[in-house]
């Protein structure tokens, strides 16, 4: 996604801000990005036939302040395990994005460096990439033992406490109808008892990192923690004191259960050597080289031969140069030739 160079300091303090966000400028920006790959799909190409119209009424609901949230479709991915998701209506996911490509702005500059998760120049690539580098360090160039401490949030996305996210937007965002406008998306999906973002949304990815960076702050400022990398609800903290990072894991919790109303998945807590490899985002890292994760590769290959198209051929392609993976690239090429 692509963003205007705006000064944030003075768009926080704009009482404009409302309008910045629901402005038809912000709306036409915001629907070219949306509709980016979803041209085809049926509720898109309706919605593009009366484009002037649905994009004004918008606008005019939000001016009003009678706009109202649609509800969700719901269904289930495999990603690689099973994942609810919750898909809005095509106005929706516009204003969706109208909201992310302005807020994005003013909270990046908030997080911390480390935090990989849905954001401009980073990603997961990027992470991987950090964390062979703090593995590096910490082990001294593999002259001592490094241990990893990896963790992730339980159930993060249906626990997220609406009460708490709009608080800690409130810390940035003083502008009330932009408020209100937050208030009526989060509000439009919960669990139970207003806990629970929609992972279908892109403002649940922001909503995520502004959430999850209270804990970063919490780790890299009070626990003074160096080596730490987050990618949305999984992290790892490096450390040659198997000890230390044993006694983080309570430290964590009781921030997590008393400040954000979380808690660390107990049977998802590992603390391994680096060198016997480390499981993330895909990948299984070791000290001088990474490969696929075995459900990576069953996944891609699955996907590969049900819909051999050359641009999933370059992605996947693209996807196996950042490891050691030169017998999947043999298995692809020869395949993709032979279907061809």
């Amino acid at each position: 996604m692509n963003y205007k160079n705006i000064k944030i300091t003075e768009r926080v303090k704009s009482a404009k801000l409302f309008e910045e966000i629901i402005s038809l400028k912000n709306l036409c920006l915001a629907w070219n990005e949306f509709k980016k790959g979803k041209t085809k799909k049926f509720d898109v190409r309706q919605f593009q036939l009366g484009l002037k119209n649905n994009l004004l009424d918008l606008n005019a609901e939000l001016k009003e302040k009678t706009y109202r949230h649609s509800n969700y479709a719901s269904f289930y991915i495999q990603d690689p395990k099973l994942r609810h998701i919750h898909k809005a209506c095509v106005k929706d996911r516009v204003l969706h994005h109208a909201i992310f490509r302005i807020l994005y702005t003013i909270f990046d500059p908030t997080f911390i460096y480390d935090s990989y998760s849905c954001r401009l120049k980073k990603g997961t690539h990027r992470a991987v990439n950090r964390f062979r580098d703090f593995a590096r360090k910490v082990s001294g160039n593999n002259s001592r033992t490094c241990w990893v401490l990896k963790c992730d949030i339980k159930n993060f996305f249906d626990s997220i406490d609406h009460i708490v996210l709009i608080e800690l937007i409130k810390k940035k965002v003083n502008d009330e109808s932009t408020l209100w406008l937050l208030q009526r998306i989060i509000e439009s999906f919960s669990v139970v008892d207003h806990r629970g973002i929609p992972m279908g949304n892109i403002t649940s990815q922001l909503f995520a990192n502004i959430y999850m960076n209270q804990f970063d702050q919490f780790i890299k400022h009070q626990l003074k923690v160096r080596y730490y990398i987050r990618y949305c609800d999984d992290f790892l903290i490096l450390s040659p004191d198997k000890e230390y990072l044993r006694k983080l894991v309570l430290h964590m919790n009781h921030f997590l259960e008393n400040t954000l109303k979380l808690r660390i998945h107990p049977n998802k807590i590992f603390i391994k050597t680096f060198v016997s490899g480390i499981d993330f985002l895909g990948w299984v890292n070791f000290y001088h080289h990474r490969v696929l994760r075995n459900t990576t590769k069953k996944r891609m290959f699955k996907k590969f031969f049900a819909n051999p198209r050359p641009e999933n051929f370059n992605s996947y392609l693209g996807l196996i140069s950042h490891g050691n993976s030169y017998k999947i690239k043999e298995i692809l090429i020869k395949n993709y030739y032979e279907i061809k």
